[in-house]
């Protein structure tokens, strides 16, 4: 009753190519597999699904919903089809709809990505019953690995070190207080199905067990319509590290190298990398091979993960199996070589893998992925709107050593009804030092404009020392940003190289209008203090042309010497600085004191502009010393006082208001709930005092920045 056909508009078909064109590899497949799948997805995930079935000559048909009818993998199935309006329970988690299309495209395999129903066994029996293969392992092994709380019992069962913790469903919040309290604190609360960080909190009093059992609860029955929790014992500073898994229907699996996913926000990845700098070689062995015990204890095939907590002394325990294509897999194919869509088809068609040797199975380099998402990086809050400017990064130092898996372009929505990743940014090398300037390279040379992003988030933590030596446990993110992510804060050597760079920015941009060999000015940059406030950086920035002009289309060198005003930072000598910018473009490449350095110019701003440096943006002011005397006599702008305000900090839906008018709170108190994004977030009362106003109900639809509730 939802479907209609959309036929595929081949001349819009592959505008998204990139230079990881053939990340994949060359199709290993000559037998015949399936003529046809539909892929039950979205995104990017559904474009990756897409280009293996192609590589292999399948065709291949796309589901979507109203706000993604003109979406990317719409445009690259050779077939789409409607399945609902947007919110995912009349849409993509519409099996009603999605058997429809699979009967009037005649698909003969369906292809589920992640998420959605790529867990859930219900359809897998649905598929079977109608004759249809499902590209995933079999409704047996789902239903029983795909359940947290049956899967520890199994893998107890197959010899496989699990966590402590209750084994049986938990009735409700009283009953999980009861079985923390046995276990003891901290524990973990999270969904029995499904994964992705939703419906996870951890625990570290009764109260937090209560408060966290019905927001995990709650996330989980919208997520994955399965509202039950399990709670076991919280391993601290853990390392997340996982191994995946390719099986086939004859009985052949093998386990491939580990990814190591620690660094994490909210329970979900952020940054993986494959190998792990943690394992040796023999603790990798034993990690694998458990994962294979378990896997055939079930039955196993097609592609799975088996997910491990590991302690600093390379004790490691079964954390739960996803019954499916995970997110990261992109750097595991980065170090072995394998398709692992090509594998997982190759399974559901009865074929075996592409190799049934595990001696052949090996390490080539190391490889690092990115989750680029629509989010505010310091509270890691969903932002949406219009990608007006967008522009992947291109391979560096090697063909493909950047992968981009995306499934935008520019003028592509971020909708409030789905998860807000944009990419998964994967870089490629010989080392994991290589990896790592490449995956520094590509988040310099990533263009996003029209919604906020945590690519400020993403190169702090990958040019961090502590990332560099490999020290990464879960905690990561919350032990080096206590107070939140709020930028790069500027070092001597950074505030040198963005004051130099600013002067010279300014230099080309004046000589449109005027030439001359030298320049003064003066660069306010804004410069984080260690309790996240931010104040003013001024620098005297004398330059030299080393030229006779400025060059407005390539490279213009200069001589520059930098000094801080206050003493903050020890002044620079004249030194050479060569900037190649054609004006107004987006990229900046400079060279300075021997090191290469990239700059976004974003947008110019009355007194200078905006910039991106080391991934965060910067608002600049370059002026002649004249402006810099003026500027002291002008009074600063009054900020608003929102302190007795409790704003909405992200679009989405009101899901529950704990206050009415007249009602008295105390700082920190629950006021509101309000879900983004498939994510519940609690708004707290900014400090104590009476309700004067609500200016929302539950189910009401907010921008970021609304006022909801009002103190007196």
């Amino acid at each position: 009753m939802f479907i209609n056909r959309l036929s595929a508009n081949s001349s819009s078909r592959w505008l998204h190519t990139t230079a990881g064109a053939r990340y994949f590899g060359p199709c290993k497949t000559a037998e015949k597999t399936f003529d046809k799948i539909l892929v039950a997805n979205r995104g990017e995930i559904a474009c990756r699904v897409i280009r293996t079935a192609k590589k292999m000559g399948i065709r291949t048909v796309a589901v979507y919903s109203d706000a993604d009818a003109n979406a990317l993998f719409v445009r690259e199935a050779d077939e789409a089809w409607r399945v609902g309006p947007a919110p995912t329970s009349q849409s993509y988690l519409n099996v009603e709809a999605i058997m429809e299309a699979i009967s009037a495209s005649g698909a003969q395999a369906v292809h589920p990505g992640y998420g959605f129903l790529s867990e859930n066994a219900s359809f897998v029996k649905r598929l079977d019953s109608a004759g249809i293969a499902f590209i995933g392992p079999k409704e047996y092994a789902m239903a029983a690995m795909g359940d947290k709380i049956q899967s520890k019992i199994i893998a107890k069962q197959a010899g496989v070190n699990t966590i402590p913790g209750f084994d049986g469903v938990v009735r409700d919040a009283e009953h999980a207080v009861e079985i923390a309290e046995e276990i003891g604190y901290p524990v973990m609360l999270k969904a029995s199905a499904g994964g992705g960080g939703k419906g996870m909190r951890i625990a570290h009093s009764a109260q937090q067990v209560r408060e966290g059992f019905k927001l995990a609860s709650d996330e989980a029955q919208s997520s994955f319509g399965d509202s039950r929790i399990l709670v076991e014992k919280f391993i601290e500073e853990p390392r997340h590290i996982e191994i995946q898994i390719i099986a086939d229907s004859q009985g052949n699996v093998l386990w491939l190298p580990e990814r190591e996913c620690s660094i994490q926000r909210r329970n979900q990845k952020v940054i993986e990398e494959a190998p792990s700098t943690h394992l040796d070689a023999e603790t990798r062995r034993k990690m694998g091979e458990q994962a294979v015990a378990l896997a055939r204890n079930v039955g196993y095939n097609s592609a799975g993960t088996v997910e491990f907590l590991v302690d600093k002394y390379r004790n490691f325990y079964f954390l739960e199996m996803n019954t499916r294509l995970q997110v990261e897999h992109p750097i595991t194919e980065y170090i072995t070589g394998f398709d692992l869509v090509e594998e997982m088809i190759r399974s559901a068609a009865g074929l075996p893998l592409t190799t049934t040797d595990q001696n052949a199975v090996q390490i080539n380099g190391w490889a690092i992925e990115s989750r680029v998402y629509a989010e505010d990086p310091e509270k890691y809050l969903p932002s949406i709107g219009t990608l007006s400017k967008y522009q992947e990064p291109r391979s560096w130092q090697r063909e493909n050593d950047v992968r981009c898996d995306s499934g935008i372009s520019e003028g592509s929505e971020i909708s409030m009804y789905y998860d807000p990743m944009i990419c998964k940014l994967s870089t490629h090398g010989p080392t994991r030092a290589d990896a790592i300037a490449t995956m520094s390279h590509a988040l310099d040379r990533y263009l996003i404009k029209g919604v906020t992003h945590n690519i400020p988030l993403l190169r702090d933590v990958i040019a961090s020392a502590d990332f560099g030596a490999g020290h990464t446990t879960t905690g990561f993110l919350a032990e080096h940003y206590p107070q939140g992510f709020k930028g790069h804060r500027l070092t001597a050597e950074t505030a040198t190289q963005l004051a130099a760079v600013s002067a010279a920015l300014q230099c080309i941009r004046q000589a449109r209008e005027s030439s001359g060999r030298a320049a003064d000015h003066i660069v306010v940059l804004p410069q984080l203090k260690d309790d996240g406030s931010v104040h003013k950086l001024e620098a005297h920035v004398s330059l030299d042309l080393d030229a006779a002009a400025v060059n407005l289309q390539g490279t213009s060198s200069f001589s520059a010497s930098v000094e801080f005003a206050g003493n903050e930072y020890a002044s620079s000598t004249m030194s050479q600085l060569e900037v190649a910018w054609d004006i107004d473009m987006p990229f900046v490449q400079v060279r300075h004191k021997a090191k290469d350095i990239t700059l976004q110019f974003l947008d110019p701003l009355p007194l200078g502009f905006r910039v991106q440096f080391m991934g965060t943006k910067f608002d600049i002011d370059v002026l002649s010393p004249r402006q810099r005397e003026l500027m002291q006599l002008m009074k600063e702008k009054e900020q608003l006082d929102t302190s007795k305000m409790v704003l909405s900090p992200m679009p989405g839906t009101i899901v529950s208001v704990a206050v009415k008018p007249g009602d008295a709170v105390s700082e920190g108190m629950q006021v509101a709930v309000v879900e983004a994004m498939k994510m519940q977030n609690v708004l707290r009362a900014p400090r104590a005092g009476t309700v004067r106003a609500v200016h929302v109900s539950r189910g009401a639809t907010v921008n970021g920045d609304d006022i909801l509730i009002e103190l007196e």
